[in-house]
């Protein structure tokens, strides 16, 4: 069964202030489980006992690339002992988007290393690796498609799929079976065409679809992201939980 998530970049002001507070109100609004940007200095003992006060699951971590260049054995260690699953690419720099070769190389040695470790490499995507190219197709695809399944899965941000001008269902459907994460985010564009990001079901993304591809894949986690947030971050991921028990309602395999 799909469960619900939250990426807790989006609540990282609160965290910097009061990291276990915070998560106790995450989980009080029904979250079921986090997905870690950083630990804010806490230890593993003390993210262990903040996970088994709130029954929150540790889903992953978004980890940087230079980060899992530099300590990886550090990082696995750090997430095994947490119970967190998946080590998540978030990220790549401009001065990186220009040696994708590289990087998939990078991402080969990395899924080997979770895999000996029992951890998942997944790999969260933006719009550039979408409208950016390599070897005659979009930068994501040559990813999936260089790097075994065996030593990467997919974290698939559909509002980034949607704001690149493509179908996140058609990549939902193409990933079906390596696709155990699905960012559920909301956005408008502005009117000078960037992107702002909004609660869930205010904004231009055809969200109830998404879901409903997601559950039907058989993905494991539905993963709630705001990456701005106008109002109180700790309010705007409670309108998103209003909307996401809403559609719950409505039938369909969701945990919430």
């Amino acid at each position: 069964m799909t469960q619900i998530g939250l990426q807790l970049y989006t609540v990282r002001d609160h965290l910097e202030q009061d990291f276990e507070e915070t998560l106790r109100k995450v989980a009080e609004l029904g979250y079921k489980g986090v997905e870690f940007a950083g630990f804010y200095g806490r230890s593993v003992e003390q993210v262990q006992e903040i996970l088994r006060e709130t029954g929150l699951t540790a889903i992953g971590a978004h980890t940087p690339y230079n980060r899992l260049k530099e300590a990886l054995d550090e990082e696995l260690a750090f997430n095994k002992a947490i119970g967190s699953r998946y080590i998540i690419v978030p990220y790549l720099a401009e001065e990186d988007r220009d040696r994708w070769s590289e990087i998939i190389e990078d991402l080969k040695i990395f899924g080997e290393r979770c895999k000996e470790e029992g951890l998942v490499l997944c790999y969260h995507n933006h719009d550039f690796e979408l409208t950016l190219q390599h070897e005659g197709k979009p930068a994501l695809d040559a990813i999936y498609e260089q790097v075994p399944e065996s030593l990467l899965q997919v974290e698939l941000d559909s509002c980034w799929v949607a704001f690149a001008g493509l179908d996140p269902l058609e990549y939902i459907a193409t990933y079906q079976g390596r696709l155990p994460l699905v960012h559920w985010k909301d956005l408008v564009k502005k009117a000078d065409g960037s992107p702002e990001t909004v609660e869930l079901g205010r904004g231009e993304i055809a969200i109830t679809d998404i879901g409903d591809a997601a559950i039907a894949a058989g993905v494991k986690w539905l993963i709630v992201e705001q990456d701005y947030c106008a109002a109180d971050p700790l309010d705007s991921i409670q309108t998103s939980m209003e909307w996401v028990r809403a559609y719950a309602e409505k039938g369909g395999n969701l945990h919430v």
